[in-house]
Order: structure tokens, then C-alpha cells, then sequence
């Protein structure tokens, strides 16, 4: 697949697949005439890289998690699940917080025990 296509079916511009290219994030096969050439290998492998900057990994973040070999690879992916497991329990503490406002009869956020304890960070350690 041309880059042009291969673009578009992810949803970036073809400069992007080239500089990923040049990083060697994601680095297609060449044409004989020294095009990149995507497979359905290729398209998987952009895909996931997108997946991973949608949950704020950077791009060298995400190379080590696109190639097996590299040093360092379990680290990153192991950092960046309990990154999403904190962010996790943050939203989750947001919803319940928004879900208690909803019904709370209290002229004043601060007047009411439950919502003063969303976002108290708690004792000192």
C-alpha cells in the first residue's frame, strides 16, 4: 500500500508516517523504485502506535513497545500500565464526586462533608 493510502486509512497526514519512518517506529518496505510500500503488517503496527499515543505515550515510548528487542521495553510498558491504573482510579474518584453533586442538598460544596472530601489529598505522609 502507498503512503498516501496507507495515511489515510490510519487518519494522519503522510508526513507523519515518514517521520515515524525516520525514527523507525513503524519503517515499511521500499519499492523498487524507493517508495514506501505498507503491508497489512505495517497498518497493524501503526495502529497500535496510535493506540499508544491516545493513552499519552510518547513516540520513543512507544518504539520500544513496537520492537520485542529492545532494552527497556517491559519497564515502559509496566510504567505506563500503572500510569493508566492511577489515572483510572482518578476518573473513577471524579465520577463518584459528580454523581454525589447531582443529589446533594447542601446550598454549598464546602458545606457538605462528602463532596469537602474530593480531592483532599489527606494526611501528610
Amino acid at each position: 500500500m502507498r503512503i498516501a493510502d496507507a495515511a489515510r486509512e490510519i487518519g494522519v497526514a503522510e508526513h507523519v508516517l515518514r517521520h515515524w519512518d525516520d525514527i523507525g517506529a513503524v519503517s515499511p518496505e521500499r519499492t523498487a523504485a524507493g517508495h514506501r510500500d505498507y503491508s497489512d503488517e505495517h497498518l497493524h503496527r501503526l495502529r497500535v502506535l496510535r493506540a499508544c499515543q491516545e493513552v499519552g505515550m510518547s513516540l520513543a515510548e512507544i518504539r520500544l513497545v513496537l520492537h520485542r528487542d529492545e532494552s527497556g521495553r517491559t519497564e515502559v510498558i509496566t510504567r505506563q500500565r500503572e500510569h493508566l491504573r492511577a489515572q483510572r482510579e482518578r476518573l473513577e474518584d471524579a465520577e463518584r464526586f459528580l454523581a454525589h453533586v447531582i443529589d446533594c442538598r447542601h446550598d454549598l460544596l464546602t458545606r457538605c462533608p462528602e463532596c469537602s472530601l474530593y480531592g483532599d489529598p489527606g494526611p501528610p505522609a
